[in-house]
């Protein structure tokens, strides 16, 4: 057998395209995106096909019947979305197009006489075999104030709107990732092609055996590392199995004529003739399997992203599973009880990020009904990142004033969001005459400060006897604390600083043994150093 091609085309984009089909994503050539865009190098939305999806997967729901959008709806929500405001900021305006993505655009129309407001989905985020997902290769667009392009490798649709850029690059040069996320950066520059990345949610750098990803905006040192994490051998098997079929299953004829109309035959050759050996899967493959597949880009897309502070940012691998188990665990009820328990999550992984999510997949989740959430940080600032969050979950958030207004809100029938300030919370707790007795009641708890208040303050146990607590805590629990823990639950997932300083989220500690004057003992002092300096 000949050498395996080194060729970017060859090992890294060409197997991506084949890997993508088979994950259900249609093929376009640069020619038919582009006529599907009406033959503007300058849109990114396949019109056409966006056009096609919103008659499809809307319909108005009136005294029992079923009717269409009008015409003049379905154009008015295509201009809406067209309607990019970048002229505020890249952040500014990819924020208002997610908006417009997860909470759709409300429209009038006249049904028997009767004129009401009804809300038009730009995406179908319950079903997602209702989307149209499609793909498209060296995608051509021109450059914000000249008549030069930029194209970036790989770009995926759903509904015709761009939600996934791929930056594809060979193994064997320099830094491959580096400079495909160099690639990234530069695009979403003023002088770039900020229009396509307004509407992206989902960046990925892809290099074989190596592979990132982040959303946009994200600088370079922010980019993150994918794990898909197992609860079994039996199910690592399935994954590999998975990941095997779908790297080895043959296109269709259909298919390969589409991928190898554009390109010289030796390439078409040479792709056949490795395709006659059972190929290994690589890093790049479980990216794409992970993080694009439509449920998993829908489910990251609409649950796992959050606008911080003028910043996006989208779920870490072990944000988005510890988020999954604990909606598990607490969804059933037993003995008229959710179980909770303790997220542990070293310091610097984002936990509060990750409290925030939780409590909105709560909120979201249609197995628990009339959810009770309350919030309790030590930070006033979460309050405005809390708030953004739930404005597509359609829920109120109140901010506790004091221990007595945070009584009155828990008596409420409200299903607002409650946050809070823990000192607040332990006031509240201790001032209760009377518990509260609902299952639907969830305290989030961040226990960044348990030498002060106590993991699990026992005295919740009385006041809310069948609430769920799930504490976030970023160090191991101590001996006590753990007993304490069982009793709303044990530990939910765990996240260490080895884990951390693998993935290279947060930089090792270096101690040093320091000799102290006047004394035989040494102390520790603690030198951060980055990741690069302990191979040295």
């Amino acid at each position: 057998m000949k050498p395996p091609s080194f060729q970017e085309d060859h090992i890294s984009q060409l197997p991506a395209l084949q890997f993508l089909q088979n994950l259900g994503y249609a093929y376009l050539s640069t020619e038919e995106a582009l006529r599907l865009r009406g033959g503007k190098s300058s849109a990114v939305l396949l019109e056409s096909v966006l056009e096609a999806q919103l008659q499809k997967i809307n319909r108005i729901q009136y005294k029992g019947g079923e009717y269409d959008f009008s015409q003049s709806s379905i154009q008015a929500g295509i201009n809406a979305l067209k309607d990019v405001p970048l002229q505020e900021g890249l952040i500014a305006a990819n924020e208002a197009v997610y908006n417009l993505l997860t909470l759709g655009r409300a429209m009038e129309e006249t049904i028997e006489g009767d004129k009401k407001s009804y809300t038009l989905q730009y995406i179908d985020w319950k079903q997602p075999e209702n989307n149209t997902f499609h793909l498209t290769e060296e995608f051509s667009v021109q450059r914000a104030g000249s008549h030069e392009h930029y194209r970036p490798d790989i770009v995926l649709f759903v509904n015709g709107i761009p939600l996934v850029v791929i930056e594809c690059k060979r193994p064997d040069i320099k830094e491959p990732i580096s400079q495909a996320i160099s690639q990234h950066l530069r695009n979403q520059q003023e002088d770039g092609i900020r229009l396509l990345y307004a509407y992206s949610q989902i960046l990925l750098s892809l290099a074989t055996n190596d592979a990132a990803y982040a959303t946009t905006g994200t600088k370079e040192k922010f980019w993150s590392k994918w794990k898909e994490q197992m609860e079994s051998e039996a199910e690592a098997q399935q994954f590999g199995q998975t990941l095997s079929e779908l790297k080895n299953r043959p296109l269709a004829d259909e298919q390969m004529q589409q991928l190898f109309a554009q390109r010289y035959a030796y390439v078409r050759r040479h792709f056949e003739k490795a395709a006659e050996y059972e190929r290994a899967t690589t890093e790049q493959d479980q990216y794409l399997w992970a993080l694009c597949r439509p449920t998993r880009l829908l489910d990251l897309t609409f649950n796992f992203i959050v606008y911080d502070a003028g910043a996006k940012k989208i779920a870490r691998y072990q944000q988005y599973f510890a988020i999954k188990r604990t909606m598990e665990r607490l969804r059933a009820l037993e003995h008229g009880r959710r179980r909770g328990g303790v997220i542990w999550h070293t310091q610097g992984s984002g936990k509060s990020l990750t409290m925030v999510m939780l409590a909105q997949a709560i909120a979201l989740d249609k197995a628990i009904r009339n959810p009770k959430i309350v919030i309790v940080t030590d930070r006033v600032d979460l309050d405005d990142q809390i708030y953004q969050t739930f404005i597509k979950c359609h829920l109120p958030v109140l901010q506790a004033r004091t221990g007595k207004h945070l009584l009155e809100l828990l008596s409420s029938k409200s299903d607002a969001v409650v946050t809070t300030i823990i000192n607040k919370f332990d006031t509240a707790v201790n001032q209760a005459r009377k518990p509260f007795e609902s299952p639907d009641i969830f305290v989030l708890v961040d226990e960044g400060h348990r030498s002060q208040h106590g993991i699990f303050n026992i005295s919740m146990e009385k006041v809310f006897p069948n609430g769920c607590f799930v504490a976030f805590t970023g160090t191991p629990l101590r001996k006590k604390e753990k007993n304490t823990a069982k009793k709303f639950g044990g530990l939910i997932d765990k996240y260490t600083v080895d884990q951390a300083v693998k993935d290279k989220a947060v930089v090792p500690l270096l101690y040093e043994a320091t000799a102290m004057p006047c004394r035989r003992s040494t102390s520790a002092r603690s030198t951060p150093i980055s990741p690069k300096s302990l191979s040295r």
